[in-house]
């Protein structure tokens, strides 16, 4: 049952100066400022209030809502306050503002603690600063090979890129083979026909130097997997006795892994292990936020001391010397896990989002909340603004290309290298020399 919300604060305010940070649940929730009389993005869809914003979770019309931060700067010379959760990987309420005739009242459904700063951005990171968290570490270089090939990339199209970054002299640490070597999402260690070699294909990455890096989604699970089919018991269960719903993506709906369950926390943990024993040593771990979604899980634990519990089962299972990035995780909950994290919805070779939903692929909506997250860089982790793109079917390339230099966090190209140029070659190399700042 969510808690009610209960006053917090009446802070005064300028209409027209005013500017309010909505925190996002999670990498591709939309968070930045907002005037008082804008709208701010709200799920187009109930499939993208699970997916991409903090599932069962609204907020009524008029009002701000931040997910374990909220920061309004009242735009009339005062302080900036910032309203934050005390123990936020524990837990992250959800802090309202409703502005009304000068004044805004701010509320929360649990705990929050009042910080002061001269400017959002400032104030939020002195928070994140106060933390104490150790600095992490540089980002490597990377090629990935999703913006380009999506769910068809091949084993040949690896060797393809590989052998270009030779050609082109480009600075390239790890080449990250993305989403569509396996079969079906939860059946990591079975290829899909595309891959010949799982481990080929990484000792030919490190013969030429390079580290290889893989994608998994690892609380995600296919129905139609052979993991689904064997193992329905280590599956989150809904409270009426069915499967949880992580929403519906690649044209079918989704299941999650209950990591709780010690025979799927074994089976994570080889799948995890096998690729470290086979040379892969950069990890992205995506679609994290259905690992913190709601449900009947094999212990009585709640959802976020299970999401928590299922990231630090990866980072033993690979060792601490390997790099591992979040994606599409519950931001807070995640504090202290990940060498580097998305801060933003995916980007595209297209501007506008679809249907004008911020939480959706386009450089629009991966500008705006990685610019309000840059505080978050070098403080909690090292922020993954998303790939660059640099080929000439990219529209507005130059903007983009501008946005990840500015954020000086973590560099990874996405083309097929040998379809840049002139222009895309100078600039993906300058990127990728400049790295983690």
């Amino acid at each position: 049952m969510p808690h009610p919300f209960t006053p917090v604060a009446s802070v005064p305010v300028d209409p027209r100066r005013a500017r309010v940070h909505e925190e996002g649940w999670q990498s591709w929730s939309p968070s930045g400022a907002y005037a008082l009389d804008a709208y701010p993005y709200r799920p187009t869809n109930d499939n993208w209030a699970t997916v991409c914003y903090r599932p069962g979770v609204s907020v009524p019309a008029g009002a701000f809502q931040g997910e374990g931060l909220l920061a309004l700067d009242p735009g009339d010379g005062s302080p900036v306050r910032l309203w934050a959760a005390p123990e936020p990987t524990r837990e992250t309420p959800s802090i309202r503002l409703v502005a009304q005739d000068g004044v805004a009242e701010i509320s929360a459904d649990g705990p929050v603690k009042e910080y002061t700063g001269t400017g959002i951005q400032e104030v939020l990171a002195d928070w994140a600063a106060g933390l104490g968290l150790p600095a992490p570490r540089p980002a490597p270089t990377v090629w990935c090979s999703w913006y380009e090939y999506f769910t068809q990339v091949t084993e040949d199209d690896i060797h393809e890129n590989l052998r270009a970054m030779e050609v082109l002299d480009l600075p390239i640490d790890v080449v990250q083979i993305d989403d569509g070597y396996q079969r079906a999402l939860g059946d990591w260690l079975t290829l899909s026909g595309r891959f010949r070699s799982r481990a080929g294909i990484a000792d030919a990455i490190r013969a030429r130097g390079r580290r290889a890096g893989i994608w998994t989604a690892p609380f995600l699970v296919d129905p139609s997997s052979e993991l689904a089919e064997r193992h329905p018991d280590w599956l989150v269960r809904s409270a009426d006795g069915g499967l949880a719903h992580a929403g519906h993506n690649w044209d079918h709906d989704l299941n999650v892994l209950d990591t709780t369950h010690p025979d799927a926390a074994a089976y994570l943990t080889d799948v995890f292990r096998t690729l470290r024993t086979e040379g892969y040593d950069y990890f992205k771990v995506d679609f994290l936020y259905a690992g913190a979604l709601d449900g009947v899980r094999h212990q009585d634990v709640d959802a976020l001391q299970a999401y928590r519990s299922g990231i630090e089962l990866i980072r033993e299972a690979i060792g601490a010397d390997a790099y591992l990035l979040g994606c599409g995780a519950p931001l807070l909950p995640s504090i202290g896990l990940f060498d580097a994290m998305r801060v933003s919805p995916d980007t595209a070779p297209h501007r506008r989002p679809e249907a004008d939903d911020y939480s959706q692929p386009g450089q629009d909506p991966a500008e705006f909340t990685g610019v309000g997250r840059q505080w978050q860089h070098g403080r909690l982790w090292v922020n993954d603004p998303d790939c660059l793109m640099a080929r000439p079917a990219v529209e507005t390339r130059e903007r983009w290309a501008a946005h990840v230099e500015a954020t000086g966090g973590l560099v990874a190209s996405s083309d097929r290298l040998l379809s840049l140029d002139q222009w895309g070659v100078e600039t993906t190399r300058r990127l990728l020399a400049g790295g983690e700042r």
